[in-house]
């Protein structure tokens, strides 16, 4: 390859991420059979090496290790290298994570993993520096450790090859205990398990911050939306143990504190990934489209459920950065942007006491630093400070004398000259990758946020997004994991394929448009089978046809960024189900929940999703089929079930063809009594009689 001022095979990507090492000196190979043709050939190990663009830690080892020609020289003669980037291809990376954390006990990007040259992974790490610092072992040095096993020691190393892989196989997971059909809502786990799980999280949780565990500081959404699930379905618990604070309030505070600070952009909205301190005050800086989706969804549901304004405010500015910052031309939504800008973490986000003045004024600019943290000293680096409230509004307008209003006009006002000053920073890069399964949660929280914030504009902007999802990444009966224009045909993963069959459920609640109930019963019937363990209940990540390369067929179990694809499609199946009357989609969610919550109740942090699922088997399913009449009677019917929080509650239109298997609710439609709309609420196979008046409706469906 040709280095020196040069670049190498990753210049032509599509990949922001790889783009980021075609100047290396490293003679890197994109993920492919070039790469492990030529490691065979030459008896060489492997070096799988995956990250994504977002990644601040990423581009240190890009720029420190991997730029050195010292140590690329080395590492050109010792292996051959493959860069991965972790959003284009997630089954490489699930696989070679659970890799790392088996090894290592821990797991993080950048991974650094040497295989056998046929991909079977023998040692890995995360994070090496260019030289041996603070007990942690030089790139160098690890290379030279590598050789020198192979070389002299590689029987060693193909067994532990063998072993590792052999303990990355994913097991069957366990079918049912007894024969017969399900009887959905009523099996043994369906009260149990949610509610220890809700006990053990709150109990759990921080006491002080909210949110769960201490640094790093993740949102941890599914688990949060587990918990909020269980506040509507269940608000008054009778068991829930005296003295020990309850679902609502740890979540309420939970929201509060992050809404508060530094991992909520104070300026230009939408949440950073995550924090290095306890407090939510210190960010990595790097922004998620994953996390705007879920984080704007779960405050929407907080609003719709606790009426509270200030997670209106949020949900209102997390949509507005969305649309602002990630929305792409072609309609869709790119997967990230940095934490670096200008060479720098955090350069584009921070501000001094000084900058502030500038900006605002004297006085504003004082009475902001005030209101926003912001000291001479700092916070962060150089004197800088990340802009976050140590006091509520509340409490700044007790001080000075004035209101909660008047104070948060104000403050709005000093955000939006902020934001204007900022946009003539040096932005942190985009990447624009568009990925099936995260735009499809886009899509979700904008259909959330027209309904809380009462703008149908963005409902009708997740529409469209579910429209171009379809229309770009569908391909016969498959679908793509990304689709914007050059993007490799990378088949979409479990994750994608239930996320979207959750946009197209969503979308058809939200509309009553036949048009999404056939799209989400063709995921169903065409696209989810291919994903189907035939040896036992669940899924895989990949399809049965999936990367020869890969040396296992991937399945995660735990939640990551995102609830996990098993949870997900459990949630889609049990939804689906419900809508399209499918007895065997309904058998599919209970066996995978029956199989695994057992597991989930002794750790309910990393199976959020899957516990929202158990919780919506519990409580549900509660259907409500709206037909005849005009638009807006039915509009004003729809805007019943909307008006609070009600996951357990699915809508369906009584009006136009259905797919196969419809719904009992539809049975004998319409219903006599005139030409007014009417509504049927049906809990399970039993449904109440119809329903023309809104607040009829109401009362039905408050009624258990």
């Amino acid at each position: 390859m040709r280095y020196g001022g040069a670049v190498n095979r990753l210049a032509a990507s599509t990949s922001a991420y790889l783009r980021e090492h075609a100047a290396n000196p490293v003679d890197w190979y994109p993920w492919g059979e070039e790469a492990f043709a030529r490691a065979l050939r030459l008896d060489r190990p492997l070096l799988v090496s995956i990250g994504y663009a977002a990644c601040h830690w990423c581009h240190v080892m890009a720029q420190e290790t991997f730029a050195d020609p010292t140590i690329a020289a080395r590492q050109n003669a010792l292996v051959v290298s493959v860069k991965v980037d972790r959003e284009e291809r997630p089954d490489v990376d699930a696989v070679y994570m659970d890799a790392v954390q088996r090894l290592t006990g821990g797991g993080g990007w950048p991974m650094t993993v040497f295989c056998l040259p046929d991909g079977r992974p023998f040692h890995a790490g995360t994070y090496y520096p260019p030289r041996d610092q603070g007990g942690m072992p030089g790139f160098p040095r690890v290379l030279d450790a590598i050789a020198t096993a192979w070389g002299e020691r590689r029987d060693e190393v193909t067994r532990a090859a063998e072993q590792l892989t052999s303990a990355l196989i994913p097991q069957p997971l366990r079918g049912r205990t007894q024969p017969g059909p399900p009887v959905h809502g009523e099996q043994p786990w369906a009260a149990a398990v949610p509610a220890a799980a809700a006990r053990r999280l709150v109990g759990d949780g921080d006491p002080v911050h909210g949110g769960f565990g201490a640094a790093p500081k993740f949102p941890n959404a599914p688990a949060l939306h587990f918990l909020l699930g269980r506040v509507a379905c269940d608000p008054a618990d009778p068991e829930w143990p005296q003295g020990v604070e309850t679902p609502g309030g740890f979540v309420e505070r939970t929201l509060d504190a992050m809404a508060r600070g530094g991992i909520h952009d104070q300026v230009g909205g939408g949440f950073h990934r995550y924090t290095i301190d306890a407090g939510w005050r210190v960010p990595h800086f790097e922004k998620m489209l994953v996390d705007q989706a879920q984080l704007a969804t779960l405050y929407s549901h907080a609003h719709a459920l606790f009426g509270r304004e200030r997670d209106r405010r949020v949900v209102a500015d997390t949509i507005e950065y969305l649309l602002a910052d990630l929305a792409v031309s072609d309609g869709g939504f790119a997967a990230s942007t940095d934490a670096d800008s200008e060479g720098r973490e955090g350069r584009y986000f921070v501000w001094t006491a000084e900058q502030l003045r500038n900006v605002l004024g004297d006085e504003d600019g004082s009475l902001a630093a005030q209101m926003f943290g912001v000291s001479r000293a700092g916070n962060f680096d150089d004197g800088a400070s990340i802009l976050w409230l140590p006091r509520s509004v509340e409490e700044v307008a007790a001080e000075l004398g004035g209101t909660g209003a008047e104070v948060q006009e104000a403050a709005d006002g000093w955000r939006e000259r902020l934001r204007a000053a900022r946009a003539g920073r040096v932005p942190p890069r985009r990447d624009d990758s568009r990925l099936t399964g995260w735009n499809a949660l886009a899509a979700m929280s904008l259909l959330d946020a027209g309904v809380v914030l009462a703008r149908p504009d963005h409902r009708q902007r997740g529409l469209d997004t579910l429209s171009i999802v379809l229309e770009r990444a569908r391909r016969g009966g498959r679908l793509r994991h990304l689709w914007h224009p050059g993007a490799p045909p990378v088949e979409a993963t479990l994750s994608d394929v239930a996320a979207l069959g959750l946009g197209l459920v969503a979308a058809h609640q939200a509309t009553l448009d036949v048009h999404w109930l056939e799209e989400a019963a063709w995921i169903a019937d065409a696209a989810l089978p291919r994903y189907r363990d035939q040896s036992g209940p669940g899924w895989f990540d990949a399809p049965a046809d999936h990367d020869p390369r890969l040396p296992v067929r991937p399945r995660s179990l735990e939640d990551g960024a995102v609830a996990s694809g098993t949870a997900l499609a459990a949630l889609f199946a049990l939804r689906a189900g419900a809508l399209l009357g499918s007895a065997a989609l309904l058998a599919d969610a209970e066996e995978v929940l029956e199989s695994l919550l057992p597991t989930a109740a002794r750790v309910p942090l990393a199976f959020g999703g899957l516990l929202q699922a158990a919780e919506a088997a519990r409580a549900g399913p509660v259907t409500v089929a709206v037909g005849g009449g005009t638009a807006d009677q039915r509009e004003a019917l729809l805007a019943v079930v909307q008006e609070r929080y009600r996951p357990h509650v699915l809508c369906l239109t009584a009006t136009g063809p259905h797919p196969p298997g419809s719904h009992p609710s539809l049975v004998g439609w319409p219903p006599p009594g005139g030409d007014r709309a009417a509504a049927v609420v049906c809990r399970g196979t039993v449904c109440a009689l119809p329903e023309a008046d809104p607040g009829g409706l109401r009362v039905q469906l408050e009624t258990p």
